[in-house]
């Protein structure tokens, strides 16, 4: 059984009824309920008048997940009479559910959801065990056998990575170019920066944390989430901080990765490793635009994700080049700062209205997490669910669909719904609201969570928006093409990254000394965003086509991508065998159904610029199918698919 712990916390919620009233009226409760049931086995707490319809509208999830006022009621006062009764008789847990148990609970949330569902639900929600952790050691596959793994990035993916490898005691090397771990959230640490996902379902499922102080994590707290993780399971000592890895080369004679890797002070190491993963991530290099003089510019200049604390802002004239994620972020926290800010959109993004995108969690919920076994548990399995098809239904293309702008009626509704936020925002200033309005399917491109901060400060007085095209950087300013010349103390890029740079700058050779960035030629391409043909024993995670831009969770496909990984390497010490390495055509064929689904996609069809494509103008980046299709694709590796010798 699982135990529960009745601490001094929990003991004092439950023995004050007017807070344990009050944090049961903040609860959310889709999650509290289930999680009730859970701990007192009382199934009354999800009988089906109190079951969440979970309608997604176009714009935003309903609150309480579309419960009705009545059933609203209705489970608070069940929720307080099943807490009531629990200490009543001594906050004695139940009895852990049995599968039909929680496959009833699971499906309180889920609606009547396949079968095939289940096994999925249950890795998220993480009980009563860690459904991704290796049912197998090395030591049980192959006692004898020497074998080295070597990770490269300590960051999200590469810290799944190495936790799965030792918890199969499979030898393992993380090679960390900065000094401390959480990859892009060490990197980005501009003023604003936060998550634009639930912070819940931005967690690890084995590593679950109850008190998020925010709905919307600053980055310092995400940043401090990977730290802990690192520490809760002794990853610091299986990684080499200040390496950057600039080479990695297949020895076809000895059938091993010799990886090399550059110290701080210049120096290089070598390792040698039986399998090599790439754990680098799709945004870890900063893209600056491609516009004459940038390095002329006679003042301070620097990329978001290169943050500059030592230049202060305060009275300065300030140039933010860029209107994305970052500069969503920054503009917002610089603004009442600095003297006189321009910013330089190319293409205005949609707005998804989010009031809640900068509020903390209130303290009566953060007592119910953290005091309350099993809320926060399936807080977020409520989070990861809601977004498993999230907004993607919105961005298939109709084929019958006729329209200048939108690619479906779904998408025509969500567009109005943008639309219309967007006047709600802006109807006050008509010539800020011509300047934001896209005019491109939303889904094109990545769109922000927009709580008014965004509004706010294009409408100050010492603020522009200038939309002319940029056409050089001089040592005073910006040139934009009708003649202006912007100019600034500071330039700031918020310009994004080069996400299809996979892998780059590293020097990767393959069979036949086959350079991997030549053989993709611009266009990354591997089976299952894991695997190369012509570089065995190399694989990816969160590699080519495996980003998520409107459902599902990232951690969650990495974790799935690195339990693939786990079974490659079972399958090659169980076999004792050197190499595993995708057949060609397998490989072909997945990149075939892949780039068919993506245009079926609004980012597929779209002619606005995006991240989501590379230059060739395919979608690299970007999953178009269904979490529950990459769960069932990537998490066990089919043997047939693969050259293993």
């Amino acid at each position: 059984m699982t135990t529960v712990d009745a601490g001094t916390g929990l003991v004092a919620l439950l023995d004050d009824d007017i807070a344990l009233a009050s944090a049961i009226a903040g609860a959310e409760l889709p999650a509290l309920l289930p999680a009730l049931a859970h701990l007192t086995g009382d199934m009354s707490l999800v009988a089906d008048e109190l079951r969440p319809p979970l309608r997604l509208r176009p714009d935003l999830v309903e609150p309480q997940g579309g419960m009705s006022e009545e059933a609203q009621e209705l489970g608070r006062r069940r929720a307080l009479a099943a807490l009531q009764a629990f200490r009543d008789r001594g906050a004695v847990p139940a009895p852990d559910p049995d599968d039909a148990t929680l496959r009833r609970l699971m499906r309180f949330v889920a609606g009547d959801v396949a079968d095939d569902y289940l096994p999925l639900m249950s890795h998220e929600l993480g009980l009563p065990a860690d459904a991704g952790a290796p049912d197998w050691t090395a030591a049980e596959m192959a006692a004898d056998r020497t074998f080295e793994v070597v990770v490269i990035g300590a960051g999200m993916s590469g810290l799944a990575t190495a936790h799965r490898l030792r918890q199969a005691g499979v030898p393992v090397t993380v090679l960390e170019r900065n000094d401390d771990v959480g990859g892009v959230w060490l990197e980005n640490g501009y003023p604003g920066a936060r998550l634009d996902t639930p912070n819940f379902a931005y967690s690890f499922s084995f590593s679950q944390r109850p008190d998020w102080l925010h709905l919307f994590s600053a980055r310092d707290d995400i940043w401090g989430y990977f730290r802990d993780v690192a520490e809760k399971f002794d990853l610091r000592d299986c990684v080499r901080f200040g390496h950057e890895v600039v080479e990695a080369v297949f020895d076809e004679d000895t059938l091993l990765w010799t990886v090399r890797a550059r110290r701080a002070d210049g120096s290089d190491a070598v390792f040698e490793a039986d399998v090599v993963v790439s754990a680098t991530g799709q945004l870890n290099k900063p893209s600056y635009p491609d516009v004459p003089g940038r390095d002329r510019f006679a003042g301070p200049s620097w990329h978001t994700a290169r943050w500059r604390d030592d230049v202060d802002l305060t009275g300065k004239r300030v140039a933010v080049i860029g209107t994305g994620a970052s500069a969503y972020q920054v503009v917002p926290s610089i603004v009442d700062r600095v003297g006189a800010l321009t910013v330089f959109q190319r293409t205005p993004p949609w707005m998804l209205p989010t009031p809640t995108y900068h509020d903390p969690t209130p303290e009566e919920q953060l007592r119910l997490l953290r005091e309350l076994p099993y809320y926060h548990r399936w807080l977020r399995f409520l989070q990861f669910w809601t977004s498993v098809e999230g907004r993607r239904p919105f961005m298939e293309v109709d084929p019958r669909w006729e329209h200048p702008i939108s690619v479906s009626p779904a998408n025509e509704a969500l567009r109005q719904a943008l639309v219309t936020h967007l006047r709600r925002q802006f109807g006050d200033r008509p010539d800020l609201l011509a300047k934001v309005m896209p005019a491109y399917a939303p889904g094109s491109k990545r769109m922000m969570r927009d709580n008014g901060v965004w509004p706010a400060a294009l409408k100050k007085d010492h603020v522009d928006l200038v939309t002319e095209t940029i056409t050089e950087i001089t040592p005073e300013g910006v040139r934009t093409a009708d003649g202006v010349l912007h100019e600034v103390d500071v330039l700031i890029y918020a310009t994004g990254f080069r996400a299809s740079d996979f892998l780059a700058p590293i020097t990767v050779r393959g069979r036949d000394g086959v350079d991997l960035h030549e053989q993709w030629a611009g266009d990354a391409r591997a089976h299952l965003g894991v695997h190369i043909p012509g570089f065995p024993n190399l694989f990816c995670v969160f590699g080519p086509n495996t980003g998520l831009v409107i459902n599902g969770s990232i951690l969650l496909f990495s974790e799935i991508a690195v339990e693939h990984i786990l079974g490659c390497v079972r399958l090659l010490l169980e076999s004792d065998a050197s190499t595993v390495e995708v057949r060609r055509e397998v490989h072909d064929a997945f990149n075939e159904h892949v780039d068919a689904g993506n245009r079926r996609m609004a980012w597929g069809v779209a002619t606005v610029n995006s991240w989501y494509r590379n230059a060739t103008g395919r979608a690299s980046q970007v999953w178009p199918f269904t979490v529950l299709d990459y769960w069932h694709m990537v998490r066990k590796p089919v043997p047939a698919d693969f050259h293993i010798d």
